[in-house]
This record gives C-alpha cells, structure tokens and sequence, in this order.
C-alpha cells in the first residue's frame, strides 16, 4: 500500500499481464484453389502447352490487446517515448505533469497499459496467388540424332491485404493525455483515462475514447515474378558405354515487389509496430550446360559406371556474376548395389523482402544481462548506471528489416551414399521389393542472411563491448535498452553434415491386397553457425531457440495397405527426438525465476546456464481413401490421431511451445473430395 495513502503499491511479478490466452493457438483459414491445363498438337514434332492456377487465402490471427506504454522509458522509438500526461487531464490523479520532469527522463519513466476494453488485435489476411505458364516444346533431328527442346513462359503474381482491428494512434492518445482545452479543439477527441485498470472489470475507457485512439490498420504487398526458358538437350556422340548426353539452356528471370502499409503508420503516428513503404526490383540472366558421360556398361564388377558435369552462370544486376558447377557420379558393381555422389556449388539471391524490405519493430522476450543490482565493469562502460536497474519490462523492441548490401548465398554440398536392392529378395514368399538408401551429406553454406539471434548478440556486447556485436544497441540514461537494431545480414557461415537411411518396403499381391512400408531416418551430426564479427561458433543442432529447433533425430515411418476392394488405409508415424532450450529468464536472480520455480528440468546454481529438456514427441497420422466413383475420390483423415500434446517451451514466444517443429494440441480431422473430369 501506498504509505501516503491511496491504492498504489510497488511494481510486483502479481502486476504482470498474461498475453498468453488471449492469442490464437491455431490460426483459422480458407483457400480456394482453381487450376486448368490443357495441351495441342501443332505439327507431329511440336506441342503448345498452358497451364494456369489460381489460389485464395482468407486467414485469421489474433493477439492480445495493443500494449500502450508512454513516457521517455518506452523505449518504443515513437511518438509514445514523448508522450507527457498533462496536469489538467481530468483522471491525472497527482496534479502534475508526468513525464515532463528531467527526473522522470533520466530515470526513463513509463506508464504501461494493457487496454482491455478494446479487446484483442484481429489480423485479417486476404491473400490471391496467380501462376500461368505457357510454352512450345518439341524434338528435331540433327546428325541423325534425336534433339528434345522446349520454350517456356511463366508468370506468377502474389498479392496481400491485411485488414488490423484493435491498432492505436499513438499520436491521438497524446492527443487525448494532453491539455484539455488542446483535446477540447479537436473533433472527436475527449480526455483519456489510463489510469484505474479494470477496477470491476469494466475498466476505465469508455468506448468514446476508443473512438478517437483507435483506427482500423490496413496494408497491402505484392510480388510479381516473370520468367523465360530456353531447353535443348540430346545425345551428341555414342561411346563404348553409351551415349554422351548434352543439355544447355538460357533463363531470364524477373522479380519485383513492394509493401504498402497504412497511412497512420507511414506517418510514424501507429502505437504498434513501426514501417514504411517499400518497393523493389531485379532480374538476373542465367545460362547452364549438362553433360552426362557414361563410361562403363555391363562389365563383370562394373555393371555401370558414369558421370555427370554440370556448371551454371549467372548475372545478377544487384550483385555481378558468378559461376556454379556440379560432378556426381554412380557406380554399380552388380545389379544389386549402386554407390553415388556428388559435389554441388550452389548459390541464392536474396528476395525482395530481404533487400529492400524497410525497417519493422517485433517486441521480442530477452534478459538484459546488465539488469542487475551490481552490473558488472562492461555493463557500466555502455552506460548502465553503477547502481543498476531493474529490468521491468521483459519485451524489447527489435528493429530488423531488410538490406540492399546483402550478397548471396554461396553453398559447397558433398553427398555420398549407396541403394542396395537386394536379389534374393525374388526368392521370398513374403517381398515383392526391398531397398535400403544410405546417404551422407556434409553442406558448408557462406554468407548465410539471417539476422543474429537477439539474446546472442545482446550477450555477446555485454561479454565484449568491443567486439561489434553492440553496435545498434542503445541505452538510456537509466541503463535500459532504447534502441536494438538487428537487421538482416551475411553471417559468417554455417555448416552442417548428417545421414539418411531410408527403407522400402513392398509385399507381393495377397488375397487382400497388399502392403508398403516408407521409413525415413534422417541423423543431424551437427549444425554450426559462425558470426560474422566475433568469428566464434556455436553447435545449434537439438538446440530450441527463436521458436525453432533442429532436432539430432527424425523418424517418419508410413504403411500403406491397399486392398482389392479399392480402399486404402494409410499409417504414418512421425517422431521428433529430444532437444535442449535455454531455461533462463529476465528474473534470473529472483524468486520468479523459471529455474527458483523449479520449471527447469536441468537446474543449475548459475542460472543463466540452466537448460530445459524438450521430450521426444511421436504423432500418429491415418487417412482412409475410398473407391472412386464416377470421377469422384474422397477421402477421411485425421493427423495427429492420438492427441499428443507439444512440449512446453519455456523460451517460446505467445502460446509456450514451438509450432515450427511441432503439431498444436489436439486431433486435426479433415475430409476431402476430389473430382476429377473424365
């Protein structure tokens, strides 16, 4: 309680608000999809080709109510950082004004306010994606051999609207926490009453003040793509295993787009999250050429053995050129066994969005390592007060956006593996076929765009403030975070290597019908990125961060049994092994902490180091398929069948687990009809 009287008390972990149910846990959606092709002959050696689709998307999502938070320790980089609550606004309980004092600016004071009365943000996306591709393809003779040739056209356009009700005008509400007679001038403005919360739960503003704070968010994108094709390919001369074969060809690409968001918010005047409109473009030219190149055939030991040799060159009128190539080769010593494997340049532009995307704000859940009673000698020397401070607000503004600097991805892939089809398997009463397929892949990508994870970089300035990693960090006189920019880059790298093992399975035709059995393994070695300033490395492989994980083991194991009534059942079973996250918090150091909760599976004293086990999940999927009738195939399935929960992710963002990597709650049950025109 307020010792001079009142109902006010100290900011407690009871104050905090609990976001959580408030957003959608599965997004509701429905598409429309159309799709036609059709064929003509127009001479015995040459087709004319189209096909279009067409795709419509209505979703929804939805989030808790717009925070507001005022005052010169928001730290929202807006007009809400400048907001002072006049002394003269009716419901000002104090009779000054607040946040005007050089005090309250260099203690970075702030009001916070979760306004409930104007309900949850409702994000309504209508998304129309349009794809046609047209072309000539057709085969010549040329020095008696057979030449295959096709000319392609393809055009593809996606475009967005996104309708946001719940948004505020951050410049209205100063507006309406300001002088009265200022408010009393303008149309519709009436005073603003942050200040009683909910009280019996009908809280303090009215829906006349939500008329005039609130606004209806509407923007708009859209990405266009052309693309032109030019394939030839044919035998070129016959050597004593067979042929050598040439393909080449010319492709000219074009990709443009831009973003549109709301009126309020180009005019920096939205209480969400910040951005402005952008546009861009670039095409590149390509040309590539593919030898294949047999070398032995029917021999004893070598039943075959060849090559291929690829390389592409590439122009791109944002970054210059550059050159790719690729070798792979098979060999089979018998009929039975076949070794591959291959070496692959690769290269990827970035996109539109990643180019010229123009800056947006997400609030992500960070610990500043700094907010602590006694920080430490590097917190002090990036401005933290030596007597600390405490870290209120676990939600940090984040500026990313996109990077008109970025070069592409270059990538080395180093494949080798072998299928072994086993003959004896002709002798067995209960196998029709039975392979096994081991692959080893090692891939080393440069320059890989994405932007640094944002507690990695913050606890990397903190460890070494003059390693880079704080540049675009600023903090207030208070020693918060005001501004933390992250924005798409290059790393360093990453590099990652692992194996497949792949079975199939098929049983002979039975009395029944008959069975067959996918099971896909796939083993992460390791998973390594490396910073592009520091130069350090890190291991992510089972490691849960951002809301995603790359799990060391995957397993998907699929049984079809088909029967000679026509039906068919499908099985399938997905299993995702254990992975780690972090199970530390902003609270480290206090009583609310996930690990002084006794939320971490694998405490430590240090609690910074405490980490939190992620248990294997297995889902279990059916569909069932139905004889087809007259055209009409239908089918009834359900994903998810026994109902397992996703783990909790204590580190996850919104609902507290990982939707990248696992299904939500609950069974997922779902019909289809397909009609296909005779």
């Amino acid at each position: 309680a307020n010792p001079n009287g009142g109902d006010y008390h100290g900011f407690t972990n009871n104050d905090r608000f609990n976001f959580a149910p408030l957003n959608l846990y599965i997004t509701p959606w429905e598409r429309t999809n159309f799709f036609a092709q059709g064929l003509v002959d127009i001479t015995d050696n040459v087709q004319f080709y189209i096909r279009g689709l067409y795709n419509n998307r209505k979703s929804t999502n939805q989030a808790a109510p717009e925070p507001i938070f005022i005052g010169p320790g928001a730290e929202t980089g807006g007009i809400a950082d400048t907001i002072v609550i006049s002394a003269d606004n009716p419901f000002n309980p104090f009779g000054f004004n607040i946040f005007e004092s050089q005090l309250d600016i260099d203690n970075g004071a702030f009001m916070g306010r979760r306004p409930l009365e104007a309900g949850p943000r409702v994000f309504k996306q209508d998304v129309d994606t349009f794809f046609v591709a047209t072309g000539l393809k057709g085969e010549f003779v040329a020095g008696n051999r057979p030449w295959y040739w096709d000319a392609n056209f393809a055009y593809g356009r996606n475009s967005a609207e996104q309708r946001k009700t719940g948004a505020l005008n951050a410049k209205r509400i100063k507006e309406a926490l300001g002088p009265v007679d200022a408010c009393a001038a303008l149309p519709g403005c009436v005073p603003l009453n942050l200040f009683g919360g909910q009280g019996s739960g009908n809280g303090t503003i009215t829906q006349e003040m939500l008329n005039y704070i609130s606004f209806v968010q509407n923007d708009k994108s859209e990405n266009n793509l052309r693309d032109f094709t030019l394939n030839i390919g044919g035998d070129i001369a016959d050597l004593p295993a067979g042929p050598l074969g040439l393909a080449f060809g010319y492709e000219r690409r074009e990709l443009d787009g831009f973003f549109q968001p709301d009126a309020v918010v180009v005019a920096g005047e939205s209480n969400g999250v910040p951005s402005s409109p952008t546009r861009g473009d670039y095409d590149t030219d390509e040309f590539y050429a593919e030898f294949n190149i047999p070398v032995l055939s029917g021999n004893p030991g070598a039943e075959l053995l060849d090559f291929s040799v690829a390389a592409r060159y590439q122009d791109f009128s944002t970054f210059g050129s550059e050159t790719t190539s690729k070798v792979g080769f098979r060999y089979m010593p018998n009929s039975n066994l076949l070794f591959r494997g291959t070496f692959a340049e690769g290269i990827r532009a970035p996109g539109i969005g990643e180019l010229f995307g123009t800056q947006s704000r997400f609030d992500a859940v960070l610990a500043d390592p700094c907010a602590v009673p006694s920080p430490s000698a590097n917190c002090v020397a990036l401005g933290v007060p030596s007597t600390g401070f405490e870290q209120i607000n676990p939600q940090i503004s984040i500026l990313t956006g996109g990077n008109p600097n970025l070069q592409p991805e270059e990538s080395d892939t180093l494949t080798l593996g072998f299928v072994y089809s086993p003959g004896w398997v002709d002798d067995l009463s209960w196998a029709n076929q039975l392979d096994f397929e081991f692959t080893f892949y090692d891939i080393e990508v440069d320059g890989a765009i994405q932007a640094l994870d944002a507690q990695t970089q913050l606890n990397g300035c903190v460890a070494d403030p003059s390693s880079g990693l704080c540049s675009g960090i600023v903090r207030s006189p208070s020693g918060a975070i005001s501004s933390f920019q992250n924005t798409l880059t290059n790393i360093g790298g990453i590099e990652t290597d692992g194996w497949d093992l792949n079975i199939r399975y098929t049983s002979p035709q039975m009395d029944w019908g008959s069975l067959a059995i996918t099971w896909d393994n796939s083993v992460v070695g390791e998973y390594v990125e490396t910073d592009p300033i520091t130069g350090t490395s890190r291991d992510i492989a089972g490691i849960e961060e951002n809301d995603s994980a790359i799990a060391d083991f995957q397993s998907n194991l699929a049984a079809v049994f088909q029967f000679r009534n026509d039906y068919r059942l499908s099985w399938r079973l997905r299993y995702i092994g254990e992975v780690t996250e972090s199970c530390s918090d902003f609270l480290d150091g206090t009583s609310n902490s996930l690990t002084a909760l006794g939320l971490c599976s694998n405490p430590n004293a240090n609690e910074a180091l405490s980490t939190n086990d992620l248990d294997a999940t297995m889902y279990h999927d059916v569909v069932v398929n139905f004889p087809t009738w007259k055209g009409l195939e239908f089918e009834l399935g359900a994903n998810n069948l026994l109902g397992e929960d996703p783990p909790p992710c204590l580190s996850c963002s919104l609902n507290g687990y990982d939707p990248s990597t696992y299904d939500p709650e609950g069974r997922f049950i779902y019909a289809r009809a397909t009609y296909r025109l005779q």
